[in-house]
């Protein structure tokens, strides 16, 4: 499961340096993409190394995220999407898309993502059986909030492209807030955009490493170096390919298929007493569990065969 964790955050690392990289193209046009992510990579090393940084971050970070939420409800009722259609075909779509799926999914519950909030309430000593209330509550409240806004900002794309506007492909949501905000809009979105990503970089690779550092001791004991070197590789390799929108399409893809493995993974190790003790993991949570582990492992191995023919 480390194997894969380090795997998938790493796509999602080259992802994110990607976002960075388009968020600060955004702000400042006369940067490219590509420069704008190895600016943001040493932004985002320079922040690791200083922790008083990161907390100012994390901070600034919140109020960029109430700032996307704020625009993005003003885009939604200045363009009064067709909910009822949206609704109608959340249940009963005229096409079925499974990559589409794989890769939503993905990208809000795959690879590093699951574990990123359980590794920060680990490092503030919230652990044992004790402090399962707290983590429900932290887990629940966490991806209520991620889901919400997904639908908001779906909502709020759909009433923009339903007016007639065709997005601009190299950076469709920021494109998307320019038609229905003005520059002002277009710029504050490249300023979430940036804050998220940059945060986003530090937090998939201290996860990855995370996991790679119960492999061997070195790892371990070097994890800081293995850290910013997680960092410096996803930004060469970002670099190399470019294409930033295809990139985060791709990184939320690779997680989809990751996730069974994972989840499976996790399920197995809550039923061994040697590794939870006397912990009962709850019936239902299991079933629930193995539904969805199935059903991403068979839409997973549909998506590839379909690629591959």
């Amino acid at each position: 499961m480390a194997g894969t964790v380090a795997l998938g955050g790493l796509a999602f690392n080259i992802g994110n340096i990607g976002g960075a990289g388009m968020g600060m193209n955004v702000l400042f046009p006369s940067i490219s993409p590509v420069a704008g992510a190895s600016i943001s990579a040493i932004i985002a090393v320079a922040i690791f190394m200083l922790k008083d940084a990161a907390k100012v971050m994390d901070r600034f970070t919140i109020l960029m995220g109430a700032a996307l939420i704020v625009m993005t409800l003003y885009v939604l009722f200045s363009t009064s999407p067709p909910i009822g259609e949206a609704l109608y075909r959340s249940v009963w779509p005229e096409k079925l898309n499974v990559l589409a799926i794989i890769t939503l999914v993905g990208g809000t519950v795959g690879g590093y993502i699951t574990f990123a909030g359980a590794h920060r309430l680990i490092d503030a000593g919230v652990t044992g059986k004790e402090a399962l209330p707290q983590v429900n509550r932290g887990s629940v409240s966490a991806i209520s909030v991620a889901s919400i806004v997904r639908v908001i900002l779906f909502l709020a794309a759909l009433g923009v492209i339903s007016t007639g506007v065709t997005l601009d492909p190299s950076n469709p949501p920021a494109s998307m807030f320019q038609h229905a905000a003005g520059n002002i809009g277009y710029k504050i979105f490249g300023l979430v955009l940036w804050a998220a990503a940059i945060t986003s970089v530090i937090g998939a690779a201290y996860t990855s490493v995370s996991f790679l550092k119960t492999l061997h001791q070195m790892i371990d004991l070097h994890s800081r170096k293995f850290i910013i070197g997680f960092i410096v590789i996803s930004t060469f390799i970002f670099c190399f390919i470019g294409k930033p929108v295809v990139l985060l399409i791709v990184a939320g893809a690779l997680n989809g298929f990751i996730l069974p493995v994972t989840l499976g993974i996790m399920l197995i190790a809550a039923k061994k007493a040697q590794i939870v003790g006397d912990y009962k993991h709850p019936v239902w949570m299991s079933v629930f569990g193995w539904l969805i582990t199935a059903m991403m492992a068979a839409m997973s191995v549909y998506t590839l065969y379909m690629l591959l023919i």
